[in-house]
């Protein structure tokens, strides 16, 4: 596999970190100029028009431009061609290590190591010492491993699962998620100091969260949309088949709402919701299919016809939702969130407004 280009690498990476930063200062600005990406991705993957995935090395032209870009970048597929692990954009990076405000002399416990990316930066500016990162993946664990210590970065990583924390080092001042959860896992609110704080995308946001001692802690979303690579967990697969045998129902919400405009509060109401799509010859949108891993399952057609199965009535929740958002995109930042050691649940507005369990 060719190298990449040292100097090129240098110039690209001091002009991206600088990029990133447009517009605000931040004291993560130099991890950014200092840790290489392409070192943490040397291959990623790339979907090309038919569907299938390549890799994308340093001998390809344009990797060094990709990866000194804000973009997330595959690197891993399951046995299915199902991406389940990436890179995430740097842009989203950096404005929730802004979010965290961990400062030198904090510790930080990282849920999802990843290509090791992340944990090099906060290893970067906060001491090896003072960090722990986690990963389901033990061979994604080893690969980040080798790459940190190729900097000369120690941060203690190791396999396992993530939602659990590391009791041994803890408690930490800060907790940061790189894996998308459908509620702050309550280990790791136990293992938080006092006034400590938790950024970890919750449904398709990302939610900054205080601990307080004792009592309720609070969060609040940020205003940037988030899709990480949930969690592994199984599931049943989707009844389309037993769809067949239900009763068409009648809807006047657009399937499109699914898609874009209701997307964000979908993913709180329904944690953990799976979703798919259809379209025609001319790539017009024609339906949407919902469902979650207990097996319930729901159709609807843009003519308005709805199928559901199974012991929740999914389209319901679209419907109860529209009635909530019946024109526009709900802002993230008008979401927080609830938690008690027992209970979470996500609010919109205000605590006593609708709202949704998620815990």
């Amino acid at each position: 596999m060719s190298a990449p280009n040292n100097n090129k690498a240098a110039e690209l990476r001091a002009r991206f970190a600088a990029s990133l930063c447009e517009g605000h200062s931040s004291g993560w600005l130099a991890a950014f100029a200092d840790v290489p990406r392409e070192q943490f991705i040397p291959v990623f993957l790339r979907q090309d028009e038919r569907g299938e995935w390549n890799e994308v090395s340093a001998a390809d032209p344009c990797y060094l431009e990709t990866v000194y870009s804000d973009t997330v970048l595959t690197t891993q597929l399951d046995e299915h061609g199902v991406p389940t692990s990436s890179s995430s954009e740097p842009g989203l990076m950096l404005t929730m290590l802004d979010a965290l405000d961990a400062q030198v002399g904090n510790t930080v416990y990282e849920l999802g190591t990843g290509t090791g990316y992340n944990a090099a930066l906060l290893a970067s500016r906060l001491g090896s010492d003072s960090v722990v990162s986690v990963d389901v993946d033990p061979e994604l664990v080893r690969l980040a491993r080798e790459r940190l210590a190729q900097r000369r970065l120690r941060p203690l990583t190791f396999a396992g699962d993530g939602a659990k924390g590391y009791p041994a080092r803890a408690p930490y001042d800060r907790v940061i998620a790189t894996a998308g959860l459908r509620c702050i896992p309550p280990p790791l609110l136990s293992q938080v100091r006092e006034g400590g704080v938790i950024v970890a995308p919750v449904g398709f946001g990302v939610a900054r969260v205080i601990v307080p001692d004792g009592g309720e802690a609070a969060g609040q979303f940020l205003p940037t949309p988030a899709y990480f690579m949930p969690r592994r967990a199984a599931g049943r697969r989707p009844d389309f088949a037993g769809l067949g045998f239900r009763p068409v129902e009648r809807t006047s919400v657009p399937v499109q709402d699914v898609l874009d405009r209701l997307r964000f509060p979908l993913s709180l109401a329904l944690p953990g919701y799976h979703s798919c799509s259809w379209r025609d010859d001319e790539g017009d949108l024609t339906g949407v299919g919902l469902w979650v891993d207990d097996g319930s399952t729901a159709t609807a057609h843009v003519g308005g016809k709805v199928r559901q199965i199974g012991a929740r009535r999914l389209w319901d929740t679209v419907e109860e939702l529209a009635s909530i958002f019946p024109e526009g995109t709900p802002a993230r930042e008008d979401f927080g969130l609830a938690i008690t050691p027992d209970s979470q649940r996500a609010w919109y507005r205000e605590p006593d407004g609708p709202s949704w369990t998620l815990l």
